[in-house]
Formats: C-alpha cells, structure tokens, sequence
C-alpha cells in the first residue's frame, strides 16, 4: 500500500471531497490463488467479502477503480428499507411464499449497516429516521397501504402522517403527507465502504484497485484475469453491477444502467436545520423520485431524475436545482457546490437477482433504486451459499428471470415510454 491520500481525484462528488483519508490500494500484477475472488469493491463486493472475511475464507477483490468509485460511492446516502416492489407485488407475482421470505429479510440490510459501524467503529455520519413524502391524494393512499403492509409482517415503526405533522420533518408546502419509518436513516456511504474495507483487510482479505476483471476463465478452478495477473479461486463472485461491461455478457443482458444526479449545496448552517428540523432522510412518492436530506456539514444533498442507458445529462445542476427549489424555495440564493452523477442497474423486475452462472460462479446485482440496504443483505445470502447454507438464497434465487423486451438494443427506449406512462399518471394523480 502507499501513503494514505486525501479525496479521490477525478470522482468530482461531495462524498469524494469529505472522504476519510484512505490508502491506495496496489494493483494485481501477479497470478495468485485464494478460496474465493471477488468482482468490485462496491457495496455488494465488500458485504461478500467481509462476510467471507469473518467466516475465515481467504478473499480477493478486484476493483477496476477505487473503492466506491461506482454507484455504491455515489448515491443519496438514504437507508431505504424494502425494495423497489412492494411485498404485496411481490406477493402477487411470485407467491406468498416469496412475500414472507423477503418480507422477513426486509429490514436486514439497515441492520447490518448498524451492526457493521458499531462492531468496526466507522466513522460515517450515521443518523437514524426516513420519511416518505406524498404529493397527491393517490400517493397519501399508497403510503397508508405500504404503512399496512409493513405492520402485517411484523414491521411496526413506520406510521402515517399529514400535512400538518410533515412541517416537524419538512419545512415545505409542497407535500400533502408522508409516511415516517425510524428505522430508515442516512450515512456518508464511501466513509462506511472505506471502513468496511479496512475491516476487510484486518481479517486478512486482500483488495487490488485499478486491477479490471477483463474476462472469467470457468470450469473447477475458475479464475478472473486482469491486464497484469490472474487470481483462481475455489469461487468467483460477480459484483460489478451497472459499471460491469462487458466482461461477463450473459448478466450485462439482465441489467440496464440508470443514471442518477445529485447536487449538494454550500454548508447552510442554521438554514438546513431549519428545512429538515429532524434530520430524517427524505425521499417523495413518485415514480421518477426526488431524495434529499442535509449532510454533516451542514449541506442540503439534493438528487433524482433517471437517464436510462446510463448517460448523464449536459446539465446536472439545471436538470436537479428546479425540483430542489419547488420544495425549498428558501435556497434560492444558496451557492452549489457539488454535482455528480453515478449509474445504478435496473432489472425488468425492478427486484434484485442473485444466482449462479457455474457451480462455483455466483453474481449480485440489479438492486433497482435500493441498493444502500439490499446489498448488504444480498451480499450476506451469498456468503451463507458459498459458506453451505443455500436456504435464504434460493428465495431470490429462484424468482424468475425476464429480459428486457427488445434486447439490450430497444430496451432504452421501451424503458423510458414506460417512463412517460407512470409520470404523466404521478402528475394526474391517478
């Protein structure tokens, strides 16, 4: 390793400029073999690894980057509990079955992140609390019904409120209601990776950044092959999600990337507490969302919009600042001093998928929108799998694959007529 850096140059984020100084890890520039190699150090990579890591495997990842550099470092920060269906959906497409198994591991991926800061001490501005904002009459009924359903399963925090209450949470006239869930919350996300990292490699795992899987060799003693070395392994874990390319085909076809921007503005000092009195993350109802909560500095971080196929907008700061000031016009003079953009993966679905390509070939990924708190749970199932313990990685192993109509070549635009259909409806009311 070299000599601990200040923040990640060329990653033009807030995260990147408020990161924890970290070292820079080396490159693979050697063939070597461990029990279990791991593509990208992203919230899935390392939640494999650490998990494998405390189960005494010997682990490698290898990152095409730096740690976080894709969506895992990139995002809102917001631990969204669920997933981007609802259990009843969930229900109604794969079974009751299903909607119980994953209803009871609904909650897990924000435990573990506590779990993980206070058993590693990482230092990432954790906060607890969420709020899910209403727009319309139809959205209030959604949230009363989403309140429902996480109570039948056992989940009795979240409650909902009206527009009188929101004004605790939310210094804006925009919203109608929300539902409020204590056991939502918000972090620096790269500051927990770069501490999950640390953990990692004080139990012995091994990360290599700027080492890109180039192509996987299968068969018994599977191996990833980067420009300089090569690492076999008795296992191989695909996690490189929407930033994967082209080195494993047949799951780039399962995914499309979604592009998301934020913003962050200027520390506002008393002006933040003002707007979010509470200091709960937030996010509205809509489709097409927007998300928002203030940063330990005292910044409001403000993101949204969805470019699918990945692209990033000639704007970040014109296509996100209008919504920004539709719910706070009191910013309307506040300096921005970040805007950024990352790419998370999209499945037809929009449920996550884990599975295995060869019996000893698994992948994570297609977390949807959710993939603060999914990965971490996802990331456990498939340590329990590799570890022997096959039983709660079936439930989303099992549910079945569809592909995007069209293929990769038409599966942009289909996606974004959908798009237009259930934003005209979000603006309608319907």
């Amino acid at each position: 390793m070299t000599a601990k850096t200040p923040p990640y140059a060329g990653m033009q984020t807030y995260y990147a400029a408020s990161a924890t100084p970290a070292p820079e890890r080396e490159t693979l520039t050697s063939n070597i073999h461990c029990d279990a190699c791991i593509i990208g150090a992203g919230f899935t990579g390392l939640s494999v690894g650490l998990e494998l890591a405390e189960a005494g495997k010997s682990v490698v990842i290898l990152e095409d980057h730096r740690i976080g550099w894709g969506a895992s470092g990139r995002n809102g920060g917001q631990l969204i509990n669920g997933y981007s269906r609802s259990l009843k959906v969930i229900g109604k497409r794969y079974g009751p079955g299903a909607e119980r198994a994953l209803g009871d591991m609904a909650l897990e991926g924000s435990d573990i992140i506590r779990a993980r800061v206070k058993k590693y001490a990482i230092d990432c501005d954790l906060v607890d609390g969420g709020v899910v904002t209403a727009l319309t009459a139809k959205h209030m009924r959604d949230l009363e019904e989403h309140a429902d359903e996480w109570h039948r399963h056992g989940h009795g925090a979240p409650y909902v409120i009206d527009k009188a209450a929101l004004q605790k949470f939310v210094s804006s006239d925009r919203y109608v209601g929300a539902m409020v869930d204590p056991r939502s919350g918000h972090f620096h996300p790269l500051n927990y990776l770069l501490g999950e990292a640390a953990a990692f490699e004080s139990l012995g795992g091994r990360i290599y950044e700027h080492s890109r899987a180039l192509r996987i060799e299968e068969g018994a003693t599977p191996a990833v092959h980067t420009a300089n070395g090569k690492v076999t392994a008795d296992t191989i874990i695909v996690c490189g999600n929407a930033y994967l390319g082209s080195t494993v085909p047949k799951l780039t076809a399962r995914i499309m990337p979604v592009s998301s921007q934020v913003i962050a503005t200027e520390p506002l000092g008393d002006l933040a507490r003002e707007l979010i009195p509470e200091n709960h993350c937030v996010e509205d109802a809509n489709y097409i969302l927007d998300y928002f909560r203030r940063t330990a500095d005292g910044r409001i971080l403000y993101g949204g919009g969805a470019v699918y196929g990945g692209l990033d907008p000639i704007s970040i700061e014109a296509k996100i600042r209008p919504n920004m000031l539709k719910t706070f016009p009191q910013l309307k003079n506040a300096r921005i001093d970040f805007a950024w953009s990352g790419n998370f993966a999209l499945t037809l679905s929009r449920i996550p998928q884990i599975g295995r390509l060869t019996p000893n070939i698994y992948f994570s990924h297609g977390d949807s929108g959710h993939g603060v708190t999914t990965t971490q749970l996802l990331g456990r199932l498939v340590a329990e799998a590799i570890c022997g313990d096959t039983g709660r990685f079936d439930h989303f192993a099992n549910l079945p694959y569809f592909p995007f109509p069209g293929g990769r070549l038409l599966r942009v635009p289909f996606s974004t007529l959908g798009s237009w259909y259930y934003i005209a409806c979000d603006r309608l009311g319907l």
